[in-house]
C-alpha cells in the first residue's frame, strides 16, 4: 500500500520489524500502482530516472478531519514502553537537579544582603552574585527578542531570512574578531577571523541552494499554518525553555554564593557554621547542574520535534485520504512523546547532552587561553571543539531523523535510527538532505544568536566592573554559560521550522511513491528547482 509508511517495510524487511501500520478504511487510490516504465530495472540494477512530473492542476487541497484519530492511524504494537532506563535515568537527574537547586537557592537567600540587591551594591568580591543574575536576566531577554524575531523571520520571509542568516555570521564573526585584536585579546581575535573566513566559504557553496532550501521552509511552514498546533507547540516549548533557562541562571550563581570558599573568611554562606564550602564541590555542583540543564534542554527540544514530526507524518500519508487527516494528531503525538516515546527520547538527548558538555568544557578552556594571551593554546582548543561540533553535528543528524521514526511508529531509539539512515541511503533520500541548508541554516542563526547573548555579556562585565571579576577571572565562564543560554533557548524556538522539512525527508525515504501520487504540486515543483529529485527519489 503505497499511501502507508509501512509499505516498504512489506517489501523490505531486511529494515527492521517496524510495526505494520493500516489506517482505517483505506482508500483505493492507496493500492501499490502500476510500475512505471521509468522504473524498470535496466543498465546493470541502477534506477531509472522518476516520473516527468506534470503542473498541480485545481485548487489547494483542504485539510479535512478524520474522525479516527492519531492512535488509531499510526498504532504501536508491542512493547509500547521502550528505553525505560534512560527515561528513568532523566527523572532521577532532574530530581537531583532540584533538590541542588533548592539547597544552593535557600543559602542564597539566607544571605542575600551580602550579594547585593542590584548590580552595583554587593560586598561579595569573589564569586557570582546578585549582579551575575541581572546580567542573565538581561542574557534570557535578547535571546528571547532574538530567537523569536529570527522564528518569525523564517516563516514570513524564507529566502531572505537564508541571506540574511549567512551575511549576518559573516559579518558579526569578522567584527567580533578585529574588536578582541582591538583589546589585544589576539587568540581570541585569530579564533573569530578564521570562522568568519570560514563562513564565507560556506556561505558561498550555499548560493545554488537556496532556491531549493526556501521552497522546502515554505512548504513546511504552510502546511504548520493550516493544520495542527505547530507555532502553539514552538511558543510552549520556547517559554518553557526560558523559564528554565532563568531557574538554571539562579541555580548557578546560587552554587557560586553558597559554596564558593573566601581567603578572608567574609563569605556569611560558609562562615556561619553552613559549611561544606569548597572550591571543588563549587566544580562538581557546576558540572552537574550544566549536564542537567543540557539534557533537560535536549529533552524538551526533541520532544517538540517529535510531537511535530507525528503531525507532517500525518500530513504526508493522509493529505487525501477520504477520511481526511487524523484527529487530533498533535494531541496524541504529543502523548505518544510523553509515554511511549519517553525513554527513547531521553536516551538519544543524553547522547547530545554529553557531547554538549565536553564541547563547553572546550569553550570556557579556549577562552581562557585567550584571555592570558596564550594564542596557540586558544587555537588549539577551537580546533579540539570544531571536532567536537562535528561529532555533535553527526549524531543531531541521526538524532532528528530516528526521532521522526519513534513519532510514528513508536520502537526503540537505537532501532529507529538504524531503520532510518537505511531506508534514506537506500532510497536515495540522502543526497537531499545534504544540499538542502535548512539545518546549516538554523544552527547557523543559532549560534548568531548566541554570539550576541555572549557579547552582550562581556560587555556588561566591562561596564559594571563587578568586584569578583577584577582580574578578568570570570569572563570566559560567564561569557560561555551566556552562548549556552542563547543557544538553547533559539533552538528550541526554531525547532518546528526544521522538523517539518525531516519528517517530510524521512517519509520520503518511507514510502516515495506517496510524494509523486497524493503530492504532485509539490513533487513538480522540487523537479523544478532540483532535479535531481527524479534520480534521488526511487520509487
Amino acid at each position: 500500500m503505497s499511501g502507508q509508511a509501512s509499505s516498504y517495510y512489506n517489501a523490505n524487511q531486511s529494515f527492521g520489524d517496524a510495526p505494520q501500520q493500516q489506517p482505517p478504511q483505506p482508500h483505493p487510490q492507496y493500492q501499490q500502482p502500476p510500475i512505471h516504465p521509468a522504473y524498470n530495472n535496466q543498465n546493470g540494477g541502477d534506477y531509472q530516472r522518476a516520473p516527468e512530473p506534470k503542473p498541480p492542476q485545481g485548487p489547494p487541497p483542504t485539510y479535512n478531519q478524520a474522525v479516527y484519530g492519531f492512535d488509531e492511524a499510526f498504532k504501536v504494537e508491542r512493547p509500547k514502553y521502550n528505553d525505560i532506563w534512560a527515561g528513568l535515568l532523566l527523572i532521577a537527574v532532574f530530581l537531583g537537579y532540584v533538590a541542588v537547586s533548592g539547597v544552593a537557592i535557600h543559602r542564597y537567600a539566607k544571605y542575600k544582603g551580602f550579594n547585593g540587591g542590584g548590580i552595583y551594591d554587593s560586598s561579595n568580591d569573589f564569586s557570582l552574585d546578585t549582579n551575575t543574575l541581572v546580567l542573565f536576566i538581561f542574557v534570557l531577554c535578547v535571546a528571547l527578542a532574538f530567537s523569536y524575531a529570527y522564528f518569525l523571520g523564517a516563516r514570513y520571509f524564507s529566502k531572505l531570512f537564508i541571506w540574511v542568516t549567512g551575511i549576518l555570521n559573516i559579518v558579526f564573526a569578522l567584527a567580533t574578531g578585529i574588536y578582541y585584536i582591538a583589546r589585544k585579546q589576539y587568540g581570541g581575535g585569530i579564533v573569530f577571523l578564521i570562522f568568519g573566513v570560514f563562513a564565507i566559504v560556506c556561505f558561498i557553496s550555499w548560493i545554488p541552494r537556496i532556491p531549493f532550501t526556501a521552497y522546502m521552509m515554505e512548504v513546511s511552514i504552510d502546511v504548520s499554518r493550516r493544520y495542527g498546533h505547530m507555532f502553539l507547540v514552538s511558543t510552549i516549548g520556547g517559554i518553557v525553555a526560558v523559564a528554565f533557562g532563568a531557574w538554571f541562571s539562579v541555580t548557578l550563581v546560587s552554587i557560586y554564593v553558597a559554596f564558593e570558599p573566601d581567603s578572608s573568611g567574609t563569605n556569611p554562606s560558609c562562615a556561619n557554621g553552613s559549611g561544606g564550602c569548597s572550591t571543588a564541590r563549587v566544580i562538581g555542583l557546576v558540572v552537574y547542574v550544566t549536564f542537567a540543564m543540557y539534557w533537560f534542554s535536549e529533552w524538551l527540544k526533541n520532544t517538540v520535534h517529535t510531537t511535530i514530526a507525528g503531525v507532517y507524518g500525518s500530513w504526508y500519508f493522509f493529505n487525501n485520504s477520504p477520511d481526511g487527516l487524523p484527529k487530533g494528531a498533535t494531541r496524541g503525538a504529543f502523548r505518544r512523546a510523553m509515554t511511549y516515546s519517553f525513554g527513547s527520547i531521553s536516551f538519544g538527548s543524553l547522547i547530545i547532552a554529553i557531547i554538549n558538555m565536553l564541547r563547553q568544557a572546550c569553550s570556557v578552556a579556549q577562552q581562557q587561553e585567550s584571555a592570558q594571551g596564550n594564542i596557540v593554546g586558544s587555537i588549539m582548543f577551537w580546533i579540539l571543539g570544531c571536532f567536537i561540533s562535528l561529532l555533535d553535528w553527526l549524531v543531531t543528524f541521526f538524532n532528528r531523523y530516528a526521532f521522526c521514526h519513534i513519532a510514528l511508529y513508536g520502537k526503540a531509539y537505537i532501532p529507529s535510527a538504524k531503520d532510518t539512515w537505511k531506508m534514506m541511503k537506500d532510497r536515495g533520500v540522502d543526497a537531499l538532505v545534504t544540499d538542502c541548508l535548512v539545518g546549516p541554516v538554523l544552527t547557523m542563526g543559532s549560534v548568531f544568536v548566541s554570539y550576541v547573548c555572549a557579547l552582550l555579556a562581556y560587555l556588561y562585565l566591562q561596564f559594571t566592573k563587578p568586584g569578583y571579576n577584577s582580574n578578568g577571572d570570570f569572563t570566559a565562564v560567564i561569557m560561555a554559560f551566556a552562548f549556552v543560554i542563547g543557544l538553547q533557548i533559539c533552538q528550541i524556538f526554531m525547532t518546528p521550522v526544521g522538523s517539518g522539512i525531516e519528517t517530510i525527508f524521512a517519509a520520503m525515504a518511507w514510502d516515495p511513491q506517496v510524494l509523486v501520487n497524493d503530492h504532485p504540486d509539490m513533487y513538480y515543483r522540487l523537479v523544478q528547482l532540483y532535479p535531481k529529485v527524479q534520480q534521488a527519489i526511487h520509487a
